[in-house]
């Protein structure tokens, strides 16, 4: 079926389903196939489940015309998302990086919808599925649209930008995660950077930290023309620091060349989030938001999904951050506890996964890092960390082995970091 015909179809249903257990009546359900399962198979199911039609690509289940034949399911999705883009005139704000993607989108957010229907990715639809679903969710009464996209291969960026076709965006950073995927740190530069490539072949906007090394080399290869640089020194257009971190965070922030300061008090932790802020206000005022709105954005936003989360128990103060993990945010939550004022300090950093062949000296350096800070304990957890016990803290090879020693905590201000997989809210349950 040609896409021009599938997108009539989609406009008389405008639902997209992939998983018959949530079928949404009269939707349409693709049939996408993984290592594990194939979609086709449920196609009989979906239509009894309530899709109003099946897009399969084996032609012998086109049995009526409730069964779309395409050639591929997940071709026809893409295909599908970047059309309906297409027909969105509508800015689309594109955002990548190893660090900080979803907290920055869900900043622009906050500050975005003070004064436009805004419509963002929903939890962790950033892949070659997840953002062909975020664009299909978007209808004719979104004025903005911000699009996170995530990777683990050179060329996937590339793939997303050309579906999401972001008319902006940003990098928040580059660091050393996914390097099973991408071979190296070279590779990951190379693989956000698609980002860079496609806002200069489209003439599109850069937010760019002025004061990221790595960020100004990857702008440097290529001729972007329209820049809103952000960071804290003064050859930025927009140039924040930090006043407060007890542990939430104050900035102040204000425009080049102009006296006048706004400070906002934020409901998150870790000083890395400042330029996230910095983002935030920077997109923000190119999309004409006075800046009183722009912090009143920001102040309200707070955070979800163990991500620099804040938890009062009723007996210790948590950051739960062990959503993700990798080598660059795990240093950047250890300086941050290391600047933090709190009477008894315990930090409990679990494995970081995809390390690659980097796994052994990645986490060898994180262990040197943060055993550099004064702290009441220092727990390691995990098969990699474990690898290198010593007596310069307490190991344990599982989280559950863990889970035995930390139950006598008390009145203490903890760092919970690691990677999703090591499931940490095991241990947030018992602090």
């Amino acid at each position: 079926m040609q896409i021009e015909a599938l997108y009539e179809i989609f406009l008389q249903h405008p639902v997209i389903s992939t998983d018959t257990r949530s079928i949404k009546k009269d939707s349409l359900f693709f049939a996408l196939k993984g290592d594990n399962f194939n979609g086709n198979a449920f196609a009989a199911q979906a239509l009894a489940n309530g899709a109003k039609y099946v897009v399969v690509d084996e032609e012998h289940m086109a049995v009526d015309d409730r069964y779309i034949y395409v050639n591929d399911v997940l071709t026809a999705l893409q295909d599908l998302a970047r059309f309906h883009r297409q027909q969105l005139n509508i800015p689309v704000v594109g955002i990548t990086g190893t660090n900080g993607k979803t907290t920055s989108k869900e900043l622009l957010y906050a500050v975005l919808s003070q004064r436009y229907k805004t419509f963002a990715t929903q939890g962790n639809l950033n892949n070659h599925i997840g953002v062909p679903l975020t664009l299909l969710a978007i209808d004719s009464s979104i004025e903005i649209a911000i699009i996170e996209m995530g990777a683990n291969h050179v060329g996937e960026i590339a793939l997303l930008a050309r579906i999401a076709q972001p008319t902006c965006g940003l990098i928040t950073n580059v660091g050393k995660a996914h390097l099973e995927g991408f071979g190296s740190f070279d590779g990951v530069k190379r693989a956000k950077g698609e980002l860079y490539d496609y806002l200069q072949d489209h003439k599109g906007t850069l937010f760019l930290q002025g004061d990221n090394p790595y960020l100004i080399e990857m702008f440097n290869q290529r001729s972007i023309n329209k820049v809103l640089r952000y960071g804290f020194s003064e050859d930025n257009d927009i140039i924040g620091s930090l006043l407060i971190a007890d542990p939430y965070l104050s900035i102040s922030w204000h425009q080049k060349d102009s006296a006048t300061a706004y400070t906002v008090r934020t409901n998150l932790t870790g000083s890395y989030n400042i330029e996230n802020f910095l983002a935030a206000i920077a997109v923000g005022l190119f999309f004409d938001i006075d800046p009183e709105r722009i912090n009143k954005g920001i102040a309200a936003y707070i955070p979800q999904n163990n991500r620099s989360q804040i938890t009062h128990t009723s007996r210790n103060t948590v950051v739960a951050d062990f959503y993700n993990a990798n080598a660059s945010s795990m240093a950047a939550a250890l300086d941050n506890i290391r600047v933090l004022t709190a009477d008894h300090k315990v930090v409990v950093l679990g494995d970081m996964f995809e390390m690659g062949d980097e796994a052994f000296i990645e986490h060898q350096r994180i262990i040197e890092l943060a055993t550099t800070i004064p702290l009441d304990r220092l727990i390691f957890v995990g098969r990699e960390f474990f690898k290198q016990r010593s007596e310069k803290a307490e190991f344990y090879e599982t989280t559950d082995d863990a889970l035995i020693q930390l139950k006598d905590i008390n009145n203490a201000f903890i760092l919970l970091k690691a990677s999703r997989g090591m499931a940490f809210e095991k241990i947030l349950e018992i602090l």
